[in-house]
């Protein structure tokens, strides 16, 4: 680790030329399939800034291609918009420095709740904190495109055209066998495929309650923004939708307003009409299926919808408790917080 210490250390200063650098910490942390990170601490004379380094994972990753400049783009565009992420800074593309790719993005406080509700919370209060969810993922989809240059994401085919093709081309990349219920549910979707929203907006990708952290009831950032697009905003909706009926998180509370409370919400904020609700939960139900599939639990042969209704296979990027690294900056798959650590 010292070597890696030196050698970001040296590319710190590159990127901060009239300061005198040194670093904090250097603590790895990982989680999961797709997201791997160093936690640490930039000092500059007299200030000291938290930071994320977000590394590209070591090929084949659970999602390629990855497009690593593409999610520091996605931030840095962001930047001025109402939409809560973090702040990306910097990114380093040749790999020379920690031997892949990475990006440097500034730490946001708060508490993201996966696995449980906040203890001792008012029902005022988690009501308040699904609801600002709902803001911050319509603000996500009312965000200017062009002001943005996110236009620039859009591709010939249409989203969910795209959203099929990739998924199933993920299925068959990872399985192990024959999956005839997952065929035939591609199958299904592909027959029965809805008009799309005709708004096009930006697409989080994997808009989930455990991609949002809290400070208070508030949300003071959306992450995980590695499967962005543009493209239709409904989604989003019904993965979020999906994992709303899990028995797991802050959603699971029994103040939690319902899916239809949040979605009026979500609907009033945005000004975009949810519609087709069963068939774009479907569509999130195949992916989380498909991730069971590519993950070590065995029964994916099985219907889909007896696991994802009671598992989070998605969330997979969490670690074990035991050392004080992870007490401090990663939740365990017990109930409980974790501080917010940027994941992009």
């Amino acid at each position: 680790m010292s070597e890696s210490h030196d050698k970001l250390t040296a590319w710190l200063r590159t990127q901060l030329p009239n300061h005198d650098v040194r670093i904090e910490g250097l603590d790895r942390v990982e989680f999961g399939h797709s997201a791997e990170m160093m936690v640490l601490t930039i000092v500059t004379g007299g200030e000291r800034r938290d930071v994320v380094l977000r590394l590209r994972p070591r090929p084949p990753a659970l999602l390629e291609p990855y497009d690593l400049r593409a999610q520091f783009g996605i931030l840095r565009a962001l930047d001025d918009t109402s939409v809560r992420a973090p702040r990306a800074l910097w990114l380093e593309e040749s790999g020379d420095v920690l031997g892949r790719p990475f990006f440097v993005m500034e730490r946001v406080a708060g508490e993201v709740y996966e696995m449980a509700a906040p203890q001792d919370a008012t029902p005022e209060r988690i009501r308040r904190m699904c609801l600002s969810m709902a803001d911050q993922l319509a603000a996500i989809h009312t965000v200017d495109l062009s002001a943005t240059g996110l236009d620039s994401l859009t591709e010939e085919a249409t989203h969910l055209d795209r959203e099929l093709d990739h998924w199933s081309g993920e299925m068959h990349r990872v399985q192990r066998g024959s999956l005839p219920a997952l065929e035939r549910l591609l199958e299904e979707l592909r027959a029965t495929k809805p008009q799309p929203c005709p708004t096009v907006t930006l697409v989080h990708g994997d808009a989930k309650p455990g991609n949002f952290a809290f400070v208070g009831d508030e949300v003071s950032a959306v992450f995980d923004w590695e499967m962005t697009t543009v493209g239709d905003p409904l989604t989003d909706i019904g993965w979020m939708e999906l994992l709303w009926m899990q028995p797991v998180g802050i959603t699971s509370h029994p103040s939690a307003p319902t899916i239809d409370d949040f979605l009026a919400r979500y609907e009033e904020v945005s000004g975009i009409s949810t519609r087709n609700r069963e068939w774009y939960r479907a569509l999130n139900n195949r992916y989380c299926s498909w991730t069971v599939c590519s993950s070590s639990v065995t029964p994916c042969r099985a219907r889909p919808e007896r696991y994802c209704a009671s598992n989070d296979f998605s969330s997979a990027r969490r670690v074990s408790t035991g050392s004080e690294l992870h007490r401090k900056y990663a939740t365990s798959r017990t109930p409980g917080p974790r501080p917010a650590t940027a994941q992009s």
